[in-house]
């Protein structure tokens, strides 16, 4: 399987684990910055007041997929984050979450970036 439909597995896993926590998903894969900087965040996901704005990594270790959220991808992510916040007008709570998976094992981390 290649990088691209493993990424794709992982995050449909990461949607349905939030489904089962009460989460709705708002949007998948929103994309902002076209002519500059390009970010992607993976999922958008909703619980009560809480936006939660979710990067997921597939890696062969919690390590390695950490090591690969770069200091300037989360810039990145954080102003696609505002952006979005602010195109919607949400008034309320907002996070960023890490969802990484190992193979069949996901380590979710809330408040993460």
């Amino acid at each position: 399987m290649n990088s691209y439909k493993t990424g794709l597995l992982a995050e449909w896993r990461a949607v349905w684990m939030l489904r089962m926590h009460g989460f709705r998903i708002v949007r998948r894969r929103y994309v902002t910055g076209r002519q500059t900087a390009r970010a992607e965040i993976d999922i958008i996901a909703r619980n009560k007041n809480t936006l939660v704005f979710i990067e997921v990594k597939a890696r062969p270790t919690v390590a390695a997929a950490w090591d690969a959220i770069t200091p300037a991808q989360i810039v990145r992510l954080r102003r696609a984050a505002e952006t979005y916040i602010a195109k919607t007008q949400w008034r309320g709570n907002a996070r960023f979450d890490v969802i990484i998976v190992c193979g069949w094992h996901i380590h979710w981390c809330r408040g993460a970036i």
